[in-house]
């Protein structure tokens, strides 16, 4: 029986990374940036006013330490306003936050250190011949300098940087429309079984809806991949091989969903060899032994025969196919996030086996303490209480028997509500 970390391994190793693309800065959410975005305008462009009040020279109000000193208001630049404007010695300019500043303008008085703060009608209109400032204001305060943020040849977003909010703002800051990115790897996931049938249909007696197919693309699709969801395959063979061999020509990753048990397991695994090798394992781990894992089609593409149940399923791709997406997707951080929480109810696994057990994890507001509540019962085909669950509850393969209180580790599935 091969480990989880060996299986693992096996499943990293044969990582297919897709060649960066270029797209528009509005498709790069989530994704890795793949080059250096180097800025060649600043940010900001222009010397301009952090808040509203009066551009002034700094050395025209160093005396307001003493007393106060009186400038007349020459003028008001709006924000967005394109016209030139010329501070002289000893005068003032009205400007707006985000206004540029006058010309030999190096600072800012905000109303409150003016007498403007005493006079509200003429704050809002802000007409006012004459203005008295009661608090020096030093070279450059409240003055948002050209170039403060960003400068040309710098750095605005880095290689291996993910593009969130804030990045595709900077880079719309810096000019740029298009970024290098790792693109999302493109995942097909198909189920094959002589006992499934689709949404539309209503299951006879020996039928089972197929849940995988939906279940897996959706998990795919939650690591960040592109995902194509190619239902039911049939399992007469050339159909089969067909299928398969469609699916690796447009994917990164292939997830098959059935197929390693039974007279039905080693006909799939007889086709798919045909496309390459195919190696059928147990691996220690609980639920989700059985399963296939190869490199099939010239491009040898990372294919996956998971277990039908879909918790076992589910299960596995969680623990062997999301790390290799986010491999895929340029990540560092392949797992999903993990605490030590005390367990509010005795847990038992399959000696020799890591088990993944479902359970909904809790914290105490009183000390912080994280809490492992296990959900329902071990059994593989139990769907509802992997829904109701928001971890997973880690037991190692030495261990068998896990008593309440005692410290546990777990794995978050989503977020805290």
């Amino acid at each position: 029986m091969r480990t989880v970390e060996a299986q693992l391994r096996r499943v990293l190793d044969a990582a297919v990374r897709p060649a960066p693309i270029r797209v528009d800065i509005s498709s790069a959410q989530g994704l890795l940036c793949a080059e250096e975005v180097v800025a060649d305008r600043a940010l900001p462009g222009f010397d301009q006013a952090a808040v509203d009040g009066f551009a002034v020279r700094s050395v025209d109000v160093l005396a307001a330490a003493d007393e106060p000193v009186e400038l007349p208001v020459v003028g008001e630049v709006a924000v967005g306003s394109r016209q030139a404007h010329r501070l002289q010695p000893g005068q003032a300019v009205r400007v707006a936050t985000g206004a540029p500043l006058p010309t030999l303008a190096d600072a800012v008085a905000p109303h409150d250190h003016t007498d403007a703060a005493d006079d509200p009608a003429s704050r809002a209109t802000g007409h006012r011949a004459r203005l008295t400032v009661k608090t020096p204001v030093p070279s450059a305060a409240w003055v948002r300098r050209v170039g403060e943020d960003v400068s040309p040849g710098d750095v605005a977003v880095r290689r291996g940087a993910a593009v969130g909010p804030a990045q595709v703002g900077l880079l719309a800051a810096v000019g740029r429309t298009k970024v290098l990115v790792h693109p999302r790897p493109r995942v097909s996931v198909l189920a094959v079984g002589d006992e499934l049938v689709d949404l539309d249909r209503t299951p006879g007696t020996g039928q089972v809806v197929d849940v995988n197919s939906y279940a897996l693309a959706a998990a795919a699709a939650d690591a960040g991949a592109e995902v194509t969801r190619l239902g039911i395959a049939s399992t007469e063979p050339t159909a089969l091989r067909e299928a398969v061999a469609s699916a690796l020509a447009r994917s990164e990753i292939v997830v098959i969903a059935g197929g390693v048990g039974g007279q039905l397991g080693e006909d799939v695994q007889d086709t798919l060899a045909q496309l390459g090798p195919v190696d059928i394992s147990r691996v220690a781990m609980h639920p989700g032994s059985v399963q296939g894992f190869g490199r099939l089609g010239s491009e040898e593409i990372p294919t996956f025969l998971l277990p039908a149940n879909p918790v076992s399923a589910l299960v596995a791709f969680e623990v062997l196919v999301r790390p290799l997406i986010r491999l895929t997707l340029g990540k560092q951080d392949l797992h999903r996030r993990e605490v030590t929480a005390a367990l509010l109810s005795p847990v038992s696994s399959p000696p020799g086996r890591r088990s993944y057990v479902r359970g909904r994890l809790l914290r105490d507001r009183a000390t912080g303490e994280y809490l492992a509540q296990p959900l329902g019962s071990s059994g593989s085909h139990l769907l509802s209480s992997l829904a109701e669950a928001n971890a997973l509850i880690v037991v190692d393969e030495e261990t068998t028997e896990i008593g309440m209180d005692a410290p546990v580790r777990v794995s978050f599935l989503a977020p805290r509500t």
